[in-house]
C-alpha cells in the first residue's frame, strides 16, 4: 500500500476506486470511517439472507440493506454507488466463484438486493489509538482470513461455517485487543477464538485460505475475529444462482463514522 494512497482524504479515495485507479486492501484506509461488506443478491434470495444475518450477528453484522435494483443506500452515504466504489468484486455463479471485477457496471440488475455487514477494519483504529500494533498494517498487506469449522446457524437454504480473520497479539495486549473490539459489535465485536488454531479447524496458520500470511512472533498468540468473509463461504454451501461479494480485503469505505456504532 503506497504512502500517498494511505493518506488520501475519503472523498479523494473513493473517486480513485470508482476510476478503478486503486484495487488493493483498504486496511488502514480513511481511519476513522465505518468500513463494510456486501453481500448482493437476486431479490428472491433476499428474505432468506437477512433471516441468516438475525442469526449470525456476530459473523453477519447488518448495517444496511437496499431495495431491489438500488445502488444507493442513504444510510451509509448520498455519494456512494454500490456498483463502483468497492475495489475489487467477486462474482458467483451456483455458488462457484466464476470471476473478480473492479465494478459492476455491466452485471447490475434490477432485481439485485444488497446487503451491507460490519466489517473488522474498522475497529483496527481503535486498537491503534490505544497503543496496540496491528500486524496487517505495519506489513502493509492484508489481513490473514480462514476457513473455520465453527457452523453458522442455518436460515431458509442458507448454512454454512464461519470465516475469521486473525491478527497475532502478545496476551497482554489480546486481553485489550479483546476490550477494545468488545466495543464494537457492529465489526463482529470480540473475538471468538484465540491461540491453538487446530481447535477450530485451522491446520497451517501460515497458509490462510483469503488474504495474506502475516509474521506471528515468539510469544505472541493468533487472536480470531469473524470475518464478513463468512457469506463467500456460506455461498458455496448454498448455492443460489447469482451472487456478488466484495473481494476478500477489499471493502466499501461508508461516510459513517466508527464511532456511531461502538458502546462507548
Amino acid at each position: 500500500m503506497s504512502e500517498s494512497v494511505s493518506q488520501l482524504p475519503l472523498s479523494a479515495l473513493r473517486q480513485r476506486i470508482r476510476d478503478n485507479a486503486y484495487t488493493g486492501s483498504t486496511s488502514g484506509l480513511a481511519q476513522g470511517y465505518l468500513q463494510a461488506n456486501l453481500v448482493i443478491l437476486p431479490a428472491e434470495w433476499a428474505t432468506d439472507f437477512l433471516l441468516f444475518c438475525q442469526r449470525n450477528p456476530v459473523a453477519c453484522p447488518l448495517i444496511g440493506m437496499t431495495e431491489p435494483g438500488q445502488k444507493h443506500l442513504a444510510e451509509i452515504g448520498l455519494d456512494i454507488d454500490i456498483s463502483r466504489d468497492v475495489p475489487e468484486y467477486n462474482v458467483f455463479y451456483d455458488g462457484e466463484f466464476e470471476h473478480a471485477t473492479p465494478d459492476l457496471v455491466e452485471l447490475w440488475r434490477d432485481d439485485l438486493v444488497t446487503f451491507v455487514l460490519g466489517c473488522s477494519f474498522s475497529f483496527e483504529e481503535a486498537m491503534l489509538q490505544t497503543g496496540l500494533r496491528v500486524r496487517n498494517i505495519d506489513q502493509q498487506c492484508n489481513v490473514s482470513m480462514y476457513d473455520t469449522n465453527i457452523a453458522c446457524q442455518p436460515a431458509g437454504r442458507f448454512h454454512g461455517n464461519m470465516v475469521v480473520s486473525m491478527r497475532p497479539f502478545t496476551p497482554a495486549d489480546a486481553i485489550r485487543a479483546i476490550q477494545v473490539t468488545t466495543r464494537f459489535p457492529k465489526a463482529h465485536g470480540a473475538p471468538v477464538h484465540f491461540g491453538e488454531p487446530s481447535a477450530i479447524g485451522i491446520e497451517d496458520i501460515d497458509s490462510p485460505n483469503y488474504g495474506d500470511a502475516v509474521e506471528i512472533k515468539p510469544q505472541e498468540v493468533p487472536v480470531f475475529w469473524a470475518c464478513g468473509v463468512t457469506p463467500q463461504n456460506v455461498m458455496r454451501n448454498s448455492k443460489p444462482p447469482f451472487c456478488i461479494t466484495h473481494a476478500p480485503g477489499k471493502m466499501l469505505i461508508t461516510d459513517r463514522l466508527n464511532n456511531e456504532f461502538a458502546f462507548l
